[in-house]
């Protein structure tokens, strides 16, 4: 709040279907969109191209942002169907790998095509399914944002990306974020968050979107941080999936309950339970954001989670779930060549 009372050298920009290129003077001029069957009496500045249509098995460049700045809130909303057919995409200066390759339900925390608020610091969602961004995003030459849509049927999307153009320094680092999932788990296998993160940067936040494909309590499971060479054993590793998202006791209370939370730095906000007829096994969504708590690293970085419940006798039981997740971290290179992003059409049910 502090930095609220500097003067500073900085213009305000903002792209959205008004305004494809966030140029000074240019919002509102659309002669045509789809709101122009409602505007049709009013004319031109009347919300004539609030969103656009976003045909199956296509792109489109959200923003494609030249000079030196940062983008300080991304808005946008769809019909929840399609939060993991469409697939968020950035790109910093002159990479040509994005630095961020995420379906939008889960870059948003609902990896479940189902709506849930969600009130943190870095991202909020608000009735009924308004996806907000807070990440700091800085770069130096451009900034390149752009929507895939893998799934065949149309889509009508709303966005709004803020951004301003000033100098931003030199000891700057840049965003990055990464999807992943495996349905099911092998047997004894690790869950695998994120590896192959080479530089120097900071881990800043990890979603989990995670089915339960057998009875019992699930989050027994150990989050690991390999940092700068670590190979058999981590220099940080938790105690439990609960204590990690910031909860403990297996997330129960009121008893016989599941306590959804969503606060500042990490929740679980999302508990979408099996109906007794049609729905399989229950489905969560947890977050835990590490900004007064960055997980720094100046060589390589690789994060893991189990999954483990028990079994009878008080025994530990590997188990084969269904787990998606995103990374987020920042560092010192635009983009990151050795990290893969195997993306698929979900199928929800």
């Amino acid at each position: 709040m502090r930095d609220l009372t500097k003067i500073k050298n900085a213009v305000s920009r903002s792209v959205t279907a008004e305004n494809f290129t966030g140029e000074k003077g240019k919002g509102g001029m659309a002669k045509e969109g789809i709101g122009m069957p409602a505007a049709s009496e009013l004319g031109v500045g009347w919300k004539v191209s609030p969103a656009i249509l976003m045909k199956g098995k296509s792109e489109f460049v959200l923003a494609n942002i030249f000079g030196e700045g940062s983008i300080r809130h991304i808005w946008m909303t769809c019909a929840p169907d399609k939060w993991r057919s469409l697939i968020f995409k950035i790109y910093w200066d002159d990479a040509s790998v994005p630095s961020v390759y995420v379906p939008a339900g889960d870059f948003f925390c609902c990896g479940w095509c189902e709506r849930v608020n969600i009130s943190s610091m870095a991202v909020a969602v608000n009735p009924a399914g308004g996806f907000n961004c807070y990440w700091h995003m800085p770069f130096k030459k451009r900034a390149k944002i752009v929507m895939e849509n893998i799934g065949s049927d149309d889509v009508v999307l709303y966005y709004s990306i803020d951004y301003v153009l000033e100098e931003i320094g030199d000891n700057v680092a840049y965003f990055h974020s990464q999807w992943r999932r495996t349905n099911p788990l092998k047997y004894k296998d690790v869950y695998v968050i994120t590896d192959n993160i080479k530089g120097k940067g900071h881990y800043v936040g990890t979603y989990l979107a995670w089915q339960v494909n057998s009875n019992g309590w699930w989050g027994e499971g150990e989050i690991k941080f390999y940092i700068d060479g670590d190979k058999e054993y981590p220099t940080i590793c938790g105690t439990g999936t609960e204590d990690y998202f910031g909860g403990a006791w297996n997330f129960e209370f009121p008893q016989g309950q599941y306590g959804n939370f969503s606060s500042l730095y990490s929740g679980l906000p999302q508990v979408i339970k099996p109906d007794g007829l049609y729905r399989a096994n229950t489905r969560f969504g947890m977050y835990r954001w590490h900004i007064n708590d960055p997980i720094y690293f100046d060589k390589d970085l690789k994060v893991t989670i189990q999954a483990l419940g028990w079994r009878h006798g008080g025994k530990y039981l590997p188990l084969k779930d269904d787990i998606a997740s995103v990374a987020f971290w920042y560092q010192s290179e635009p983009s990151n060549a050795k990290i893969e992003y195997p993306i698929e059409i979900y199928e929800v049910n």
